[in-house]
């Protein structure tokens, strides 16, 4: 051994947080195999929930603003409006929608939990307003919207479900603190008592929609606070009798039930909607026909620029559209699935798994009366379809995500080493002049 070996070898150089790991040299990273390390260390790196959060809520509300203004220029020129009515009034629930986003994000676990009381008291008391006559405005036979003058209109039931998800993640996580979560009184009390009482609420006003998407973010929260087995079962089964004598008692919700798979209008059009959404999507194609030159649009869909937004992105932008929509609620539903299994709080996890809950359910809900494999539910589809009511709660959902997603330890050091290069360099500027300014001091004075 030579004195050029026997010497060490120099350190390696730090590498940041999150880099995953680091590939085998010798040209192992070519190939398919090195294509699929290089994408698992992608995926795998700590940052990866927080930009699929962003991007994905992103690009799904501007594409969104997108199919709204094409949508529903016919509708309102219908009703006598101008043509980008709709989207305007959309377009200004986006911007609030972003301000009340940025605002969750910056906002602390403990404001988060602090707001949870106050949200839930405020949705409830409004949503009894809903039922007062004179205040409260039946639309499409759903009495669950107050009118605010002009032509803004508000939909409380939207804000229970964030109300809910907060409220029942603040009482679930403190319950856990104490290790009480073991006893089916204090996993049920006063969660269930609570959660019956906004879907009584919302069923007042005839809403089977949104109280599924209730029902859906309840069945969440049991499932991450680690109900048992039986009493899983034996809620979902309770659920499903009340559900069923609600659907059995009412003429409308029966039609609705029947119109799954079909394929003709039927008997006096009971089933005109379901039968021209799956046209829509059947006449687009895999590129579709072009934006704006949407044929269902011209009264023959209802609801093209809400509940059936998805039909017409599906005839004019095509096959791959719908699988890009479909791409995006995916890749957000994983980044809650991430958020809510990676962290250590456990208001944390039940919020996010919460959020995930509401966003993915009430996505598989609206594509799926779209494409025919369920009952019409009258619900939107999120962050996409058009109503400020639904887009506003919606966005500070997405906020919470994207503030637990920075919270984690990970995140924050990655975060931490990614200064802009003019921030680096402005602090070492300042670092020599600060060198310069210190005079040298005799050898003698201390």
């Amino acid at each position: 051994m030579t004195a050029r070996s026997a010497k060490a070898a120099p350190p390696r150089p730090a590498r940041r947080p999150g880099s995953g790991p680091r590939l085998p040299r010798g040209g192992a990273g070519r190939g398919p195999r090195g294509l699929y390390t290089q994408v698992r260390r992608g995926w795998d790196r700590p940052l990866t929930a927080y930009y699929l959060v962003v991007g994905g809520s992103l690009l799904i509300t501007v594409l969104g603003l997108v199919m709204v203004y094409s949508a529903s220029q016919i509708k309102a020129l219908q009703l006598g409006l101008a043509p980008t009515y709709f989207f305007r009034k959309q377009l200004f629930a986006a911007v609030l929608g972003g301000i009340l986003m940025l605002v969750a994000a910056r906002m602390t676990v403990r404001l988060h939990r602090t707001l949870a009381y106050p949200l839930l008291a405020v949705s409830v008391f409004l949503m009894t307003l809903v039922q007062i006559p004179g205040i409260g405005v039946a639309v499409n036979g759903n009495q669950n919207w107050i009118n605010l003058g002009g032509p803004f209109q508000m939909q409380p039931s939207e804000f229970g479900k964030l109300a809910l998800v907060l409220w029942g993640a603040d009482l679930l996580a403190r319950k856990q603190d104490k290790k009480l979560l073991a006893q089916w009184k204090h996993l049920l009390v006063p969660l269930i008592p609570v959660a019956f009482l906004l879907l009584g609420l919302i069923m007042l006003g005839g809403d089977m929609g949104t109280a599924i998407i209730l029902t859906a973010i309840l069945f969440g929260l049991l499932w991450l606070a680690g109900a048992p087995t039986r009493l899983f079962v034996g809620v979902l089964g309770a659920a499903v009798v009340i559900g069923a004598l609600l659907i059995k008692t009412s003429a409308n919700r029966m039609a609705r039930l029947a119109c799954i798979g079909a394929t003709d209008p039927g008997p006096q059009d009971q089933c005109w909607q379901a039968v021209h959404g799956i046209y829509a999507l059947a006449s687009g194609g895999f590129f579709g026909s072009g934006l704006g030159a949407s044929m269902e649009k011209w009264g023959e869909l209802p609801e093209p620029h809400t509940d059936f937004i998805f039909a017409i992105t599906g005839e004019e932008l095509g096959l791959a559209g719908t699988l890009s929509v479909l791409a995006l609620f995916a890749a957000l539903g994983y980044a809650g699935i991430r958020v809510a299994g990676r962290t250590e709080d456990p208001f944390v996890r039940y919020a996010a798994g919460g959020v995930t809950t509401w966003i993915t359910a009430q996505a598989v809900i609206n594509i799926g009366a779209v494409l025919g494999l369920l009952p019409i539910a009258g619900v939107p589809l999120p962050l996409f379809s058009f109503g400020g009511s639904a887009l506003l709660p919606t966005m500070f959902a997405i906020g919470l995500l994207i503030a637990f997603a920075r919270d984690e330890p990970a995140a924050r050091a990655a975060l931490a080493m990614r200064q802009p290069v003019f921030g680096r360099k402005l602090a070492g500027v300042r670092r020599k002049t600060m060198r310069r300014r210190v005079k040298k001091r005799p050898s003698g004075e201390r």
